[in-house]
């Protein structure tokens, strides 16, 4: 059990309750302690699972709100405001006993001293869940990790949102036309499902929403390219599946540029592999995700930027550590590089972890994960979508749109967020009018410091 701790005059606790973290504040218990890394799908999973299970739980993130991360693109797109994808964490477990959240970074895990080491303090672990998540991948691309969007944070659709809106302003005052072009160019790397639908998202307000705000300009100026290195789009999904959101897109006007890879960007140049040159002065990067790992983990239990764990979710080399989510990487017949980086693995790995923990702690034996794949979609623009269910069964159009709609409801958190989302949804079907296009805070590049 955890040792107790000396408490200093300055950081005394209130009068009847004893800490033993003065600088965190996470109150003496005879319970065991669960400490969780990250406030995401795997975590918030993991920590409902575990309600009223005899352990205190004490969880750190860097942001005080969980982050429905589908739907950015949306908020970056003028669809919704950041409220209606975002939950506080302290409210989703106000009523929870047991249950501390600390709004900090992690910056070390110490194993040996079974401790973590934050930006507010250190503190000890009876068991420690790593689920951070992961981060955007670029590569180790330098230009690009100063001048793209990412899309993984609340703050970065924010920024891309405005970087839209102030070119199409800035569009509207220039007298050369490659100077209004390249401002409504739109460059996305990455033709996975994030890229795929920031592309119909786009293309959605080009033929419906911005020709009515800037009757200035000449819309078949704007141009939206998609650049994906396979030779296909979503290749994690069926080939009906990218055909589909081939066809799609064209219908839109983006233009699908295949089997080839961003070299460079300089903020106003997009190079290609081939020495292709568009111009361009905004490039989303949609090109992929890495682990988020947090120092202290031994480089044993790594491996291409996850942590390797077993199939109970126990980090390699520990039994005591787990990791959930994007940032694990579980090897297995059917999956040999490990599960996909997808919020349906991270919640399935969560609950099923706190069947395990809450196992170990009456003595029984654990269970090991098994992954059910419910089947994968993606959204491209208005009544269009597509979805792959197992059994080889996949279809698109109209359906598929309804079901995205639907299941991306049932996950959103909070019921307030439901009603806000789906309110938001019906008006942009009926109006064809986006009404969230604000420039809340302007956008400036050279002022803003990539987080990855």
């Amino acid at each position: 059990m955890i040792q107790e701790e000396t408490i200093t005059k300055e950081k005394k606790p209130k009068t009847g309750e004893v800490f033993q973290h003065p600088s965190i504040r996470i109150p003496q218990s005879n319970l065991p302690r669960i400490v969780i890394i990250g406030g995401g799908f795997a975590g918030i999973r993991l920590v409902k699972k575990l309600r009223n299970s005899g352990f205190q739980i004490v969880m750190f993130d860097r942001h005080n709100y969980h982050t429905f991360q589908p739907l950015l693109y949306q908020v970056a797109t003028a669809g919704l405001e950041p409220d209606s994808i975002a939950g506080p964490l302290r409210k989703l477990f106000g009523g929870m006993k047991n249950f501390y959240f600390r709004y900090a970074q992690v910056e070390e895990i110490v194993p040996e001293k079974k401790m973590i080491v934050t930006s507010i303090g250190d503190i000890e672990y009876d068991y420690l869940v790593i689920a951070n998540g992961s981060k955007t991948n670029y590569f180790g691309n330098d230009g690009i990790i100063k001048n793209s969007f990412p899309l993984k944070q609340i703050p970065q659709a924010l920024d891309l949102r405005s970087q839209i809106l102030q070119n199409f302003e800035k569009a509207v005052l220039v007298n050369e036309e490659d100077k209004a072009k390249s401002l409504m160019t739109f460059v996305i790397v990455g033709g996975g499902p994030t890229g795929v639908e920031v592309a119909g998202a786009l293309g959605e307000l080009k033929k419906q929403v911005l020709p009515n705000d800037y009757k200035e300009l000449d819309f078949n100026q704007m141009k939206i390219i998609l650049i994906e290195g396979h030779d296909r789009l979503l290749s994690s999904m069926s080939d009906k599946a990218s055909k589909k959101a081939l066809k799609y897109l064209k219908r839109f006007g983006v233009e699908v540029v295949l089997g080839k890879v961003v070299k460079s960007y300089d903020g106003h140049n997009v190079i290609l592999n081939d020495d292709t040159v568009i111009y361009s002065e905004t490039l989303v990067w949609a090109a992929g995700v890495k682990g988020n790992v947090i120092k202290g983990i031994p480089e044993t239990s790594i491996e291409r930027n996850r942590i390797l764990v077993n199939e109970f979710n126990q980090v390699k080399g520990f039994d005591r550590i787990f990791a959930i989510g994007d940032i694990a990487s579980m090897k297995t017949d059917e999956f040999p590089n490990g599960h996909p980086m997808l919020a349906p693995v991270a919640m399935q790995q969560g609950k099923h972890l706190g069947k395990n923990l809450t196992s170990m702690l009456r003595g029984k034996e654990l269970k090991p994960f098994v992954y059910f794949d419910k089947g994968s979609m993606a959204t491209i623009g208005r009544n269009r979508a597509v979805v792959d269910l197992p059994g080889k069964r996949n279809f698109g159009g109209l359906l598929a749109w309804f079901i995205w709609m639907f299941i991306h409801l049932v996950y959103i958190i909070e019921f307030r967020n439901k009603l806000v989302i789906m309110s938001n949804w019906i008006w942009n079907y009926f109006t064809y009018d986006r009404g969230t296009r604000l420039i809340i805070r302007a956008f400036v590049k050279e002022k803003v410091k990539r987080q990855e």
